[in-house]
């Protein structure tokens, strides 16, 4: 804990007694904690999330919310029978888009938005996202690499074998076989993929190399990617790895092999 200099200056010119001063400013400390511990309170209520169980995006934000300790109230948003685009859900989501919560009528969409706002409003710490400057750049870095590259060439090989029953895509393999190639590039002496402990960017990026090993997709040349998969399933473990994101990932790989 960092002593509050300003305040001890103000007690020192009061001409207080040393016993005084002691007990004056634990006082203040402890004002100071109760309202730090209050700002990170855990919701009065469940957070609504709609979500569909073998979404990557919705299985992120659930990892998430576990791993905070936050309770959701799970709202089943079957997007293949158009429930993502009535009337109401476009009102509360105009890109009638999954996962979207709704924490006390604050709507947010996008999966890693959402990760941030979980950690940001109920985290206990901030290790899950730091709030240093230079850390938490590393981490947003990450996280935009997984949406505008890493998952973007995921999407551009599986999208349309999944939804089109279109043919494995040579081009498209090599594409991300290239980015997994950055990946294992920037965890070059990392635990993990913005340093030493789990952040939101790995469990974004961990749920589209779960996506990986559920289609077969040979990555084990990314000999950096396979040591830090195997490590983040393992401290992901306690918060619903098998349950969320393996099994989401199964249920996508189901529908590849009915193709």
């Amino acid at each position: 804990m960092s002593i509050n200099k300003t305040y001890l200056s103000v007690l020192h010119m009061m001409n207080v007694s040393l016993e005084e001063e002691i007990k004056l400013f634990w006082e203040y400390v402890k004002r100071n904690a109760a309202a730090r511990s209050k700002g990170n309170r855990m919701p009065t209520q469940p957070i609504k999330l709609y979500y569909l169980p073998p979404s990557p995006p919705c299985r992120s934000v659930m990892m998430t919310a576990r791993a905070l300790g936050i309770d959701l109230e799970l709202v089943l948003t079957n997007i293949m029978e158009g429930q993502h685009k009535t009337p109401e859900y476009i009102k509360m989501n105009p890109q009638h888009t999954i996962p979207t919560m709704d924490d006390n009528g604050f709507i947010l969409w996008e999966s890693r938005a959402i990760m941030s706002y979980f950690v940001n409003a109920y985290g206990r710490d901030d290790s899950l996202y730091p709030r240093n400057p230079r850390q938490r750049a590393l981490v947003d870095q990450r996280l935009n690499f997984d949406l505008g590259t890493l998952y973007k060439r995921y999407m551009d090989l599986y999208v349309p074998m999944l939804f089109k029953g279109e043919a494995y895509n040579d081009e498209a393999a090599e594409k991300l076989n290239e980015a997994l190639d950055w990946l294992n590039i920037m965890l070059g002496g990392r635990a993990f993929v913005a340093g030493d402990n789990l952040t939101i960017a790995d469990i974004s990026i961990v749920v589209t190399l779960s996506n990986l090993e559920a289609f077969g997709f040979d990555y084990s040349a990314h000999e950096n990617v396979v040591k830090w998969f195997e490590r983040t399933k393992k401290t992901l473990e306690p918060y619903g790895y098998a349950e969320i994101d393996q099994g989401g990932a199964h249920i996508l790989a189901s529908f590849l092999k009915k193709e």
